[in-house]
């Protein structure tokens, strides 16, 4: 996660697209869901390419949360914006029956787009930390929005196919682990209807592009950012004796950090510790009086998140006493809150959306993930908000093309992933399996018989 801002740009420099034409308001009969998807893909596609060149970063999405809202709107749903900071919520209310939550991310990332692409973005922002930089839809979040959009139409045109309440929820700030949490704080449980489903999904480079990957249970990590401040003794750097060098202290933390992971972790229950920043001194000849460490830790259950955090505090404060600091010259180190919660798929819902899918997208476009992602989303949230109630379920859409995949495979070649600056996704497979994954699973959840 990134923390980022960036002022809007006024809608006048940068006018909203034209969408495609909205469906009526009762599809075909003969007509499946995929067919729909595929005669919208030139205007969808057009939708995609406007997101993709103008991101906007966290707590910042203005004028994509303007363009979802509005499609939302030409489709019959009640409109509300400004939710959780620029958050949207669209209602479609359709009789009796369940509420079905589906939620797409706007945000993009701090990174300057090197994709080649005829559309890639060229903005640019300041991050809360006051750094520029470009901005980028590296996560693919503009694939989420523009599925989010048909998903909303296809299902207000087929109104007449399904009964309940559908909440659409356009969330910002994913990339800071924040806008679910700003959303529900700010009365997405109260001010709207409560669901009983919610549904999302996340494209990724691990799976060959429109194929819908299933993982039951963990499917991604508790994400949490630690800052430990090495306190030492500064001195000349031609008098080490006289002081206490931090630097070295803090290098044998980093060391003795690995094993935490390699030495007290179960060897079946994946973990992490990662030191991604280490800063300490100002001039060749000068030891400084401190070093700084930035950790990215990873877990899945609630007990080896602790064990890890406690573990990094024991090895800190272990360390320094062993280098002789004194108790006034500890190591400080600080968890850093609100951290982003692990996302966990409802077992046996999961299962009945992969058998649905199957039967009805095709065996051969849906498989097992056998692994659960260390990445970190915040979508979870609103499952844990009511867990009671709510059973939720976060599916994969591959999107890389199979043989590109294929042949890096056999190459042993890493290929673009996300967060990356040359990240280009599939887009139309995405967009397509996305809609069409998230249609059907909502449809079966509501439907009349059911």
């Amino acid at each position: 996660m990134f923390r980022a801002s960036i002022a809007a740009l006024p809608l006048a420099l940068a006018a909203l697209p034209v969408f495609a034409e909205t469906p009526a308001a009762s599809a075909p009969a003969t007509e499946t869901v995929a067919a729909r998807i595929q005669a919208d893909m030139p205007g969808l596609m057009a939708t995609y390419r406007d997101l993709h060149a103008n991101p906007e970063l966290s707590f910042q999405e203005q004028r994509s949360a303007k363009i979802m809202a509005e499609a939302a709107r030409k489709a019959g749903f009640a409109v509300t914006e400004q939710v959780g900071k620029t958050g949207v919520v669209a209602v479609l209310r359709n009789g009796n029956g369940p509420t079905v939550l589906i939620r797409a991310d706007m945000d993009g990332l701090p990174v300057v787009e090197q994709t080649g692409l005829p559309f890639a973005s060229a903005r640019r922002g300041v991050s809360t930390a006051g750094v520029e930089s470009g901005i980028m839809h590296a996560c693919g979040h503009d694939t989420h929005m523009t599925a989010w959009i048909e998903t909303a139409r296809l299902l207000a045109a087929r109104r007449g196919e399904w009964s309940g309440t559908l909440v659409m929820v356009a969330q910002p700030a994913e990339e800071m682990g924040l806008g679910a949490r700003a959303m529900l704080a700010d009365g997405l449980y109260t001010r709207f209807p409560r669901p009983d489903f919610a549904l999302a999904f996340h494209n990724t480079s691990e799976l060959p592009s429109g194929v819908v990957g299933i993982r039951s249970g963990w499917a991604l990590a508790n994400v949490d950012s630690v800052d430990i401040e090495v306190k030492g003794v500064g001195t000349h750097g031609a008098a080490p004796h006289l002081g206490k060098d931090p630097i070295v202290l803090a290098s044998a933390i980093v060391m003795r950090l690995q094993t935490l992971v390699s030495r007290e972790q179960d060897p079946v229950e994946p973990a992490v510790v990662t030191v991604g920043s280490f800063h300490a001194g100002t001039k060749h000849n000068i030891i400084s009086d401190t070093a700084k460490l930035e950790l990215t830790v990873r877990s899945f259950s609630d007990a080896v998140r602790e064990r890890l955090l406690d573990g990094i505090q024991r090895i800190a404060a272990g360390e320094a006493i062993a280098a002789g600091l004194a108790e006034d010259r500890m190591p400080v180190v600080t968890v850093k809150e609100p951290y982003t919660r692990a996302t966990y798929n409802s077992p046996g819902f999961i299962a009945e959306i992969a058998a649905d899918l199957s039967a009805r997208m095709g065996e051969d476009r849906v498989m097992t993930v056998d692994r659960p992602a260390m990445a970190g989303e915040d979508f979870d949230e609103f499952r844990r908000a009511d867990e009671a109630r709510i059973r939720s379920a976060l599916l994969w859409i591959g999107a890389v093309p199979a043989a590109t995949l294929d042949e890096a495979r056999r190459a042993g070649k890493a290929l673009p992933t996300l967060h990356s600056p040359f990240w280009a996704p599939e887009a139309d497979k995405v967009i397509a399996a996305g809609a069409e994954a998230l249609t059907l699973s909502a449809m079966r959840l509501m439907a009349p018989a059911r």
